[in-house]
């Protein structure tokens, strides 16, 4: 990894999906929502498509497939059902994560530790469609080996943790991010972040050399009730960026 590369920043727009599958109408629209983020400086649009349908639908993926000019980044569970769909559709990206059907929101890490031989040849399967395939885990050590061990070129660590520590343990839960990143980085992964990401908290995240991206969505969805999708893309990238070019100003 170089250091000092530019940060990317990816705009989760599940939730844009979320309020219209509320009252089950066509609006808002995923895809505009999208777009606005690129214009306010997204370097990827991700989404979630969930097993439940709960908020992504099958039709969103097309239509971002079809309209975004930067990336999608499809979060998704290693089912059968849901790999075949990626396969058949090859988003740029794909990262594989936990899913529960009672969850709210995504509540921990993959457990690729003991896994292995399962996950082996789902990332086996995304690659030879063309997709790059991302594994998201807790900031663990045994974890960035495993994904290390199966095939996996990035790693997205989740960022939970240290969003929700209270103010005794958030330097704690930040060295966490910051040593899975370096060993990530070390064993030759791409490293990404996100989980529990806002303006006040992403900046110390964001400051960590190895990151490469950060896939934030509520937060930036909930900012742009008050100022639109495309501002609040580009107040968080900006936090982003001046967090990073401060540690990068630093280091000299």
């Amino acid at each position: 990894m170089v250091r000092g590369r530019r940060l990317g920043l990816g705009v989760n727009v599940d939730h844009v999906a979320t309020i219209r599958q509320a009252r089950l109408t066509d609006y808002p629209d995923p895809v505009a929502a999208a777009l606005a983020a690129e214009r306010g400086g997204a370097s990827g649009i991700t989404i979630h498509l969930r097993e439940d349908r709960r908020h992504i639908q099958d039709r969103d993926v097309e239509g971002l497939l079809a309209a975004v000019s930067t990336k999608v980044n499809l979060e998704m569970a290693a089912t059968p059902d849901i790999v075949a769909l990626a396969c058949r559709l090859r988003p740029a990206d794909c990262c594989l994560v936990p899913e529960k059907r009672q969850e709210l929101t995504t509540e921990g890490g993959l457990s690729v530790a003991g896994n292995e031989a399962r996950l082996e040849p789902v990332i086996a399967r995304l690659d030879a469609a063309g997709i790059r395939t991302s594994l998201f885990i807790d900031p663990d050590q045994a974890e960035v080996e495993a994904a290390a061990s199966v095939g996996a070129p990035v790693v997205e660590l989740h960022t939970g943790s240290y969003a929700e520590a209270g103010t005794a343990r958030s330097q704690a839960e930040l060295e966490r991010v910051a040593n899975a990143a370096t060993l990530a980085a070390t064993r030759g992964l791409a490293v990404n972040g996100g989980h529990g990401l806002t303006l006040d908290n992403v900046g110390r995240v964001a400051a960590i050399a190895e990151m490469e991206e950060l896939n934030i969505g509520h937060s930036i969805v909930a900012r742009a009730l008050m100022v639109g999708i495309e501002e609040a893309t580009r107040e968080m990238l900006a936090a982003c960026l001046s967090a990073r070019g401060s540690a990068a100003a630093g280091a000299l």
